[in-house]
């Protein structure tokens, strides 16, 4: 866990956070009567929300055990749906494929929008000539078979120094969503770049390698802003850097998304499952900018609960259209 989060948390945790929250047990002082363990894996994106989730949970719930894993999106999906965990993170929506998988184990799975997420497109802080990419040239770097292999190939004025690519692995929704609206098709890559899961390896991979490009999670590159160089994206309608502000208002395109938790429902029998995503979705406006990504609007959150209540049919997912504060 990263000092900012922790630091975000310990103040949290000074203006009587654990005191307002809700849940079965705890919030008034009581003792909670809630134990067991809940089963989290995926998405390298979401984890650090679902890990500042579950510590202020199990601070509250000491009976409980929340274990968060960080296997990628596709990862995560293919233990959810062979039933070995209980909530799966996940930095895009659940695929047909996995649908599927899932249908076919008889796993129904309740979707919860939880933050907005920008992907961003960063540089080594040495590489003083790049200041903004087209999605055109993100497109050229990073198609199968791209011939790019300098920076030059890019574009002319830039040198002729070769380019050492860092992104996510192909288990990872961040790979699939960078690879749908930059490439144009899910899953469609060059592979002869540095790839990984884990957000923090390429973060350390490009603030290692001066003639560096790579892509990740927003929340990660404004932690380590001290490493990396954010670079600006334009989608057509000029340079848009990666900020709370673009990216809560769309702006940032085509690189800002909504991210996500799957719930089982058959683990929602189990009382320590349902209070622990009834805790994550009453104070994630509270804890998710702590972690460094946006909250979603009240109303997301609601119609979350209101889900979590059995006010959606398995399948139905949140509002995850809305932005943060709408």
């Amino acid at each position: 866990m990263t000092n900012t989060r922790l630091s975000a948390l310990a103040l949290l945790g000074v203006m009587g956070f654990l005191g307002c929250s809700g849940g079965e047990g705890g919030g008034d002082g009581s003792a909670s009567t809630v134990s067991g363990a809940v089963q989290v894996d995926g998405s390298s994106t979401v984890a650090p929300i679902s890990e500042a989730m579950a510590e202020e949970f199990q601070a509250i719930h000491p009976g409980v055990r929340v274990t968060v894993g960080i296997s990628g999106t596709g990862g995560g999906f293919q233990r959810f749906c062979s039933g070995e965990t209980d909530i799966s993170d996940a930095s895009r929506p659940i695929s047909d494929e996995e649908r599927q998988a899932c249908a076919t184990a008889e796993i129904e799975h309740l979707e919860l929008p939880v933050a907005w997420d920008g992907l961003s497109v960063v540089v080594n802080p040495a590489n003083d000539f790049t200041q903004c990419l087209t999605v055109e040239e993100l497109r050229r770097i990073w198609q199968p078979n791209s011939r790019v292999t300098t920076w030059r190939d890019v574009r002319s004025e830039f040198p002729a120094q070769p380019i050492k690519l860092y992104g996510a692995g192909t288990d990872s929704g961040t790979f699939d969503y960078f690879t749908e609206v930059i490439v144009g098709e899910t899953g469609s890559s060059r592979t002869d770049y540095q790839a990984s899961e884990d957000d923090n390896v390429l973060v350390q991979g490009v603030a290692g390698d001066e003639f560096a490009l790579g892509y990740f999670g927003h929340a990660y590159a404004t932690q380590n802003a001290d490493k990396l160089k954010l670079i600006a994206v334009d989608g057509g309608a000029g340079c848009v850097m990666p900020t709370d502000e673009t990216i809560s208002d769309k702006s940032y395109a085509p690189l800002s998304r909504p991210i996500f938790i799957y719930v089982a429902r058959g683990a929602l029998s189990r009382p320590e499952v349902v209070e622990f995503v009834r805790f994550y979705l009453e104070n994630a406006a509270d804890l998710v900018p702590s972690t460094g990504y946006l909250a979603l609007g009240a109303d997301a959150y609601q119609q979350g609960l209101q889900s979590l209540d059995g006010g959606a049919g398995p399948d139905a997912p949140a509002d995850s259209t809305a932005g943060p504060g709408q």
